[in-house]
């Protein structure tokens, strides 16, 4: 609940502050489970969950106290969609945190409540997406209005309602073999005995599927740099960037690092430099802590702003490696953006919370900036990419035709990526649009930008 109160109350990230308040607790391993669950699960329907709750309260939810109304929430998810826990323990135990939270006034409330929500759940009559698509998003799949006119109006009713249904299921577990390892026909050899439904990626050519069971991160072969953690839309941003053996490229927004070490990865052992920008200092060691674990050489990290000018960085980019041979531009570049990260709200479902709907504008002028500057360190000849996780067109499209309108000597590559069945996630355009309904990855988008005087 209180990790909850905190996205809500001052916009947490949900994964950061549950990392926190488990480090606090003494949870065993079970309950530590149970209460990622509950976090997850309560963000994830939460739009549904206040439908539900709304017919059961004889006043706006909104008039509620937030800590009571989270109260609410938590106990109708366990009410809704929780098999494993009894309707009176679920009713029972919000009671007792109303209590502990100091709301004693509100045990009463509490208890009505949410007993006749678990008395007419069945029975509710949920908005129809024929006659009223908004509303179906909203109550019953839940998403937050201002999303759900968005998403009709970029996708339609049916294939919007598709992808809310599919970023409301928890994903997979997907990861990227490490080649130095070996391949990933013998990465799942001897993944089997932990992850026994592992398979391979459809379009990733060193991805991974594990399934939904297990942590790889507490695997031995992850603690030894057999592989990374990574979604599969991800992995194939890199192979869209076509990086070949001795090329210099650049990751202007780096951290935590899954694409640069994944460049590393595909460039080999002394066969390139990979440079590797974040304005952070704390997640730019993410990238030097990734690359020791992989073994991976040739990667220099810096601490930058990507959205002011570059290219003096042949000259400045300071590291633990020497970095004077590094050229005055890059042949490949990589504009990981930050973004809204809608298209990745099944991995996040926060974001869908914590997103407000003037913030995709707003990024999207850090977005421009960050390819105005990258463009000015790309070797004639060179490729950029730009890639977001949103599917929100005024972070992608909108973006990128901006950026080719500001910038005559860049055009689109609209050839056919070396990965197995790319055209699938090929636009008209030739830029790759991946969605977890048709695909089962993350919602991304990535373009590929060429410099051709």
């Amino acid at each position: 609940m209180r990790v909850l109160d905190r996205v809500d109350r001052v916009r947490s990230y949900a994964d950061l502050a549950l990392h926190h308040a488990l480090a606090q607790s003494n949870l065993s391993a079970t309950d530590r489970g149970l209460a990622t669950e509950l976090v997850y699960g309560t963000l994830r329907w939460r739009g549904r969950l206040d439908y539900a709750l709304g017919h059961a309260l004889a006043r706006p939810l909104e008039e509620l106290e937030p800590l009571v109304l989270t109260t609410l929430r938590v106990g109708a998810y366990q009410l809704m969609f929780s098999d494993r826990i009894p309707d009176s323990a679920a009713v029972d135990e919000s009671v007792r945190c109303a209590r502990a939270i100091g709301a004693d006034r509100a045990t009463g409330l509490v208890n009505a409540v949410l007993r006749r929500t678990a008395r007419e759940r069945d029975s509710l009559i949920w908005p129809d997406l024929s006659n009223n698509p908004v509303d179906h998003l909203v109550h019953a799949l839940s998403l937050p209005l201002w999303l759900a006119e968005r998403w009709l109006a970029d996708h339609g009713a049916e294939d919007a309602a598709a992808l809310a249904e599919a970023s409301n299921k928890p994903p997979p577990l997907t990861v990227r073999a490490n080649p130095v390892h070996g391949d990933r026909d013998r990465l799942i050899e001897v993944l089997k005995t932990s992850f026994p439904e592992a398979r391979l990626c459809r379009y990733a050519p060193r991805g991974v599927v594990l399934g939904h069971g297990g942590d790889p991160g507490r695997d031995a072969r992850f603690r030894s740099g057999e592989y990374s953690v990574q979604d599969e839309a991800s992995q194939l941003v890199v192979e869209l960037l076509d990086v070949q053996p001795g090329q210099t490229v650049l990751d202007v927004c780096a951290a935590p690092g899954s694409k640069t070490t994944a460049i590393a990865e595909t460039l080999g052992p002394e066969a390139g430099h990979v440079l590797a920008l974040d304005r952070h200092t704390n997640r730019l060691s993410l990238v030097a802590r990734a690359a020791r674990r992989l073994g991976l050489v040739g990667i220099h990290t810096l601490v930058r702003d990507a959205t002011r000018p570059l290219t003096d960085l042949p000259a400045s980019a300071q590291s633990e490696s020497h970095t004077d041979n590094l050229p005055a531009a890059f042949d490949r570049v990589l504009v990981d953006a930050p973004c809204s990260g809608l298209g990745a709200i099944r991995r996040n479902p926060d974001a869908r919370w914590r997103i407000r709907p003037g913030d995709p504008h707003r990024l999207a002028t850090v977005q421009n900036k960050l390819l105005d500057q990258a463009a000015s360190v790309t070797a004639p000849g060179g490729r950029l990419v730009y890639s977001v996780c949103t599917v929100l067109r005024e972070e992608n499209e909108d973006v990128v035709n901006g950026f080719l309108e500001r910038n005559p000597t860049f055009q689109r590559d609209a050839s056919p990526p070396k990965f197995p069945h790319a055209e699938e996630l090929l636009d008209g355009a030739g830029d790759m649009r991946c969605y977890p309904h048709r695909h089962e990855t993350d919602g991304f988008y990535a373009a590929r930008l060429l410099r051709v005087d």
